[in-house]
């Protein structure tokens, strides 16, 4: 709509629409942009009383959002905080409009004025129809206000004042509301007794680590010869029975040094059985049947020493379990020593908790303390559990940081549904300390680290 040229049909269009608004930022808008309508200015600053001791800057002309840290924005704080001091020094009913002078100001203030002010400076203090001040409008013009700009312009600052006054008691800040309620000296008292009280009150320390679901007590499945592996029988973490074929290794050259030496025992019996036939009628060849003997007899035990390596090749589980390994590909083709472990046989009956505890994080546990862990997979089902141990030396975790390795066993009935292999975060909890001791724990830690006290 066009702005109205007559002042009081400006004045009550102005006062409409500082009525209007439902917001603080809102009213604090169209008083720093609107109000120009008015009386035309360069710029206008908006200042709103908080608790009564100070005002702050909360609106600029011609800005949608107020720059905290530019030099002008720096500068204006200042002058604001110096305006209100001498505002609340005076009585409420003095003149709501008046002009500013830079040798009014202190020196720090003055030496600034001319960069950033223009000469005609005016001062709209805000003060609501019960006396209290709340806020003041800031304006910097190149000309003077006439007598009748300056009537309405405090009438329109009643307006504003008024206007403030009550869209802050729709909504009082939450600070200003624990103000008035702690005016009286018994409740000062009574809140500092009751923080007190709860900042001493016992709560358990407690801490936070990946964890992941082992088997307590599982069974090394190794290799039980130098070879290299063939093939796999079973899946990862597939249950098998005692007896049951696992994987075996590959026995090609077993087989053709089995086949060499079944020859070589084959030789060895021809050669004994014919000194043995020569032996009746020349002693040369009865002086040899002993070492020809003795030669069969080293390669019997050849051939049956290559017959057990060949057993060996197959590796089956030891007692019922889970069979707990890796990817098969990354084994298949894969030299083996002797007693390298290839897989685990674990029990399902004998969960328990393996956390990997980050020793910045670390508190005094003792054997014993309760757990709980929050797998990936039932972050709302939390099983529980008790230390077991701990170690004393930290090394490093998985994640390649330094951890203490923690055990800790499943109870019985969460352990039906604690499945070897999923990860999940471990709650882990200590001593009963103070609230207090609980809240700045950490803060304290990292206060001693920065200063090195």
């Amino acid at each position: 709509m066009d702005t109205p040229l007559n002042p009081i049909a400006v004045l009550l269009h102005l006062e409409q629409r500082a009525q209007r608004m439902r917001s603080l930022p809102e009213l604090g808008f169209v008083i720093a942009n609107e109000t120009w309508q008015l009386f035309p200015y360069r710029q206008a600053a908006v200042f709103t009383a908080e608790h009564g001791d100070r005002a702050r800057l909360t609106q600029l002309s011609n800005l949608a959002t107020l720059s905290e840290d530019s030099p002008f924005t720096v500068w204006l704080k200042r002058l604001g905080a110096h305006c209100w001091k001498a505002m609340r020094a005076e009585d409420a009913q003095s003149a709501p409009l008046r002009r500013l002078l830079p040798d009014a100001l202190p020196p720090s203030l003055a030496e600034e004025w001319s960069e950033w002010m223009s000469p005609y400076v005016f001062l709209l203090a805000l003060v609501d129809p019960s006396g209290q001040r709340r806020g003041f409008l800031l304006i910097s013009a190149d000309e003077d206000a006439s007598e009748q700009q300056q009537a309405l312009l405090a009438r329109l600052g009643a307006t504003y004042a008024y206007c403030i006054g009550a869209l802050a008691r729709q909504r009082p800040a939450l600070l200003a509301r624990v103000r008035g309620a702690l005016r009286k000296p018994w409740r000062k008292l009574a809140l500092l007794a009751v923080l007190a009280a709860v900042m001493a009150m016992p709560v358990r320390l407690s801490v936070l680590a990946p964890a992941e679901i082992v088997a307590l007590h599982a069974t090394a499945v190794s290799a039980p010869l130098d070879g290299v592996v063939k093939s796999f029988q079973v899946d990862p973490n597939q249950s098998v029975k005692r007896g049951e074929l696992l994987f075996t290794l590959d026995d090609t050259t077993l087989r053709n040094r089995r086949d060499v030496a079944q020859q070589a025992l084959s030789v060895a019996r021809a050669d004994a059985l014919r000194a043995t036939q020569k032996a009746f009628d020349n002693a040369q060849s009865k002086g040899e049947l002993a070492s020809l003997n003795g030669q069969v007899r080293e390669k019997e035990a050849e051939l049956a020493w290559l017959d057990e390596m060949l057993g060996r090749v197959l590796v089956r589980a030891p007692r019922d379990g889970i069979v707990v390994f890796g990817d098969p590909n990354d084994w298949l083709g894969k030299p083996v020593s002797t007693g390298e472990r290839i897989a685990l046989l674990a029990d399902q009956d004998d969960a328990g908790v393996l956390v990997w505890l980050p020793a910045a994080d670390a508190i005094n546990l003792e054997p014993g303390a309760d757990i709980r862990v929050f797998l990936h997979v039932a972050p709302l089902s939390p099983l529980h559990g008790e230390l077991t141990e701990t170690s004393y030396q930290a090394t490093v975790s998985p994640d390649n940081i330094a951890a203490y390795r923690i055990k800790g066993r499943i109870t019985a009935d969460d352990g039906k549904v604690a499945r070897i292999g999923l990860k999940g975060t471990a709650k882990i909890y200590g001593h009963r300390v103070p609230l207090v001791y609980y809240v700045l724990r950490r803060p304290l830690a990292a206060l001693r680290e920065w200063s090195g006290l």
